[in-house]
């Protein structure tokens, strides 16, 4: 059966962005944030397990992405506007306080600024496949420190999907998840309305940095899932990045699939189950 959307949500930003998105169940309220490139549909990949167990799901495009419109200017997709954006639903919607922020690469960096800015507003979050690291993040004054980014960008706006792919390098991805990788992007890419924003977002958020340090996700408190991917599997979000953040947050737990099997961040029921166990633990 086709998957049903639910209410729609719009609303527009400070700076004029209007966001899309939906809202789905009653409860509690998650707020789900997807990765670079991606659509609200790749969080939970269309699973409803997570208003089964008792919530408000919404979900929203990020600027430029799906059926949200582009940001005013090619440089505005930074981490400062991505979090202004979630408080800017987050206000629309009078949410004071999400039981979760649920966010996957992009999603998680955006969840985890919001949360070490204000961490009244944030009960719990999931953290899933993070890739920034500030060890090893390029300067942006080096010549060349981006141009694999930079590749995609312009493949994606001259050549679309296929030009994006011939930038992408699937042959860097294992033979067994080759098929799906590519297939995944196909549809992923297919999604938005304005892809040449999402070639703009593309050079613009691997510049920005959603904090400056590691140790200051020491300062979170609430309940942490990080989610890591094997790197046969995901090599563009080391599995190591994610280890180092559940170091170093308190009250984080890291879950990784295990050698050989599909990650979990590829699996909508169960990330979404693992949340909603995380969160009912939380409540008792």
């Amino acid at each position: 059966m086709p998957e049903q959307a639910g209410p729609p949500l719009s609303l527009r930003t400070p700076d004029g962005v209007r966001l899309a998105g939906e809202q789905q169940g009653e409860g509690p309220p998650i707020v789900l944030l997807h990765g670079l490139t991606a659509t609200r549909r790749y969080v939970v990949m269309g699973s409803r397990a997570l208003e089964r167990s008792g919530h408000r799901v919404i979900s929203y495009d990020a600027r430029g992405h799906g059926a949200s419109a582009p940001a005013p200017d090619r440089a505005a997709y930074g981490y400062g506007r991505l979090t202004a954006d979630l408080e800017a639903v987050l206000d629309a919607l009078q949410i004071e306080r999400v039981a979760a922020l649920i966010g996957a690469s992009m999603g998680a960096h955006t969840a985890l600024r919001l949360a070490l800015a204000s961490p009244q507003r944030v009960g719990a979050l999931c953290v899933i496949t993070p890739a920034y690291d500030p060890l090893t993040h390029p300067d942006p004054a080096k010549p060349g420190a981006y141009a694999g980014w930079d590749a995609l960008a312009a493949g994606l706006r001259g050549g679309g999907v296929e030009g994006f792919l011939a930038a992408y390098d699937v042959a860097r991805v294992p033979e067994r998840w080759r098929e799906t990788v590519q297939r995944v992007i196909r549809q992923r890419l297919a999604a938005h309305e304005h892809p040449a924003a999402v070639a703009d977002a593309l050079e613009a958020v691997p510049r920005s940095c959603p904090f400056e340090e590691i140790a200051e996700l020491a300062a979170l408190r609430m309940p942490v899932l990080v989610v890591g991917s094997r790197d046969e599997a995901d090599p563009g979000h080391p599995l190591g990045v994610a280890r180092r953040y559940a170091e170093a947050i308190p009250h984080a737990r890291l879950i990784v699939e295990e050698q050989g099997a599909s990650p979990i961040a590829w699996q909508g029921g169960r990330l979404s189950r693992e949340v909603a166990n995380m969160l009912a633990g939380a409540e008792r």
